[in-house]
């Protein structure tokens, strides 16, 4: 008799440590796109931006949230993939690839930029002034979600669910608080003389 509960305690022990452990790795996972998507560009001054459009695909294909970091122009050299405005001054921005850093006869720098997918050079060369950051990492399909939310959504969301995980993380503690107790007070009973 006392065999068959044993049996059935540890059935539920293994259960309990398989729920505990995928609540862990998705609360890692939830911490995780929410420190790529919002808390890491917020502390380094960079920029989330959505990706719209195919023409750096496969890179960045659409829907794709790009993390731009601002950079010294002069530090940008062939191969990156750069952020700039479309026109001096406007906020439009395209993300395309630099193919070629070109200097005049007065020394003003300009880049020749192409998307991933586009057949040939962007015709107007990029001047410094226009450059917003160099690409400095991207997550898949979170664009669309980074779309929707607007910067007072955006800071709501972040109290919300940082108290949210700070709640869960609690509420995990006390559950294996409570699963230890009454795993140390299960054996006592066990061990009752005979005559009790």
């Amino acid at each position: 008799m006392s065999h068959a509960v044993q049996d059935a305690d540890t059935d539920t022990s293994v259960w309990g440590w398989i729920k505990s452990i995928v609540s862990w790795l998705l609360l890692l996972v939830l911490v995780a796109i929410l420190a790529l998507t919002i808390v890491i560009p917020r502390l380094t001054g960079s920029t989330p931006y959505t990706v719209l459009t195919g023409s750096m695909v496969p890179t960045y294909p659409p829907g794709t949230l790009i993390v731009v970091k601002p950079q010294d122009p002069t530090a940008l050299t062939a191969g990156d993939a750069i952020t700039f405005q479309k026109e001096s001054g406007k906020p439009e921005v395209v993300t395309h690839r630099i193919t070629m850093v070109r200097k005049n006869s007065q020394g003003e720098t300009t880049f020749v930029t192409q998307g991933d997918a586009n057949p040939s050079p962007d015709t107007n060369p990029v001047v410094p002034e226009q450059v917003r950051g160099k690409v400095w990492y991207s997550v898949p399909y979170m664009g669309y979600v980074n779309s929707l939310i607007t910067g007072k959504q955006r800071a709501l969301m972040i109290t919300v669910v940082v108290g949210g995980l700070f709640l869960y993380a609690g509420w995990m503690f006390v559950g294996a608080f409570r699963e230890r107790s009454r795993d140390k007070s299960a054996p006592a009973d066990d061990f009752k003389p005979a005559d009790a």
